[in-house]
């Protein structure tokens, strides 16, 4: 049994319109990061991704658009998050403190749709990502 396949096809975001919004800080901006809530993973049914694996993300329509592969993975807590990976993660001003107030609400809004409740030291799942298609977005 393949627990991780070599790529998954899935989307940033829990709706269209963050889809749209995070895929573009990735082919029109420096967004090389992202992180979920293992829970989540395996309410999906998935396996948490692994280094060197592969995924489409698709935009908001479940378009493909991007390749990207996955370079780093960490198992943390909330507050494990860093300086680093808050600017890598590339979202909002890029800051830790702008990257903890968002990441809350969306954890909030996902566990609070399967009927859960996000605690602070829920395992995420951090990882980091290059851009391996299309060829003119590809990451050197």
């Amino acid at each position: 049994m393949n627990l991780c396949p070599e790529y998954t096809v899935e989307h940033f975001g829990d709706s269209a319109a963050l889809a749209d919004l995070l895929l573009r800080e990735v082919t029109h901006g420096q967004k090389r990061a992202t992180s979920e809530l293992a829970a989540e993973f395996a309410a999906r049914g998935e396996a948490i991704p692994r280094v060197g694996s592969h995924w489409i993300a698709c935009d908001g329509a479940g378009i493909p658009r991007v390749i990207l592969r996955s370079v780093e993975l960490r198992l943390g807590g909330f507050d494990s998050a860093d300086v680093a990976f808050a600017w890598d993660e590339g979202e909002d001003d890029r800051s830790l403190e702008s990257w903890r107030t968002e990441h809350r609400k969306y954890w909030q809004r996902g566990c609070a749709a399967r009927g859960a409740v996000w605690q602070e030291s829920d395992e995420i799942v951090f990882e980091r990502f290059r851009v391996v298609w299309p060829p003119e977005l590809a990451d050197a």
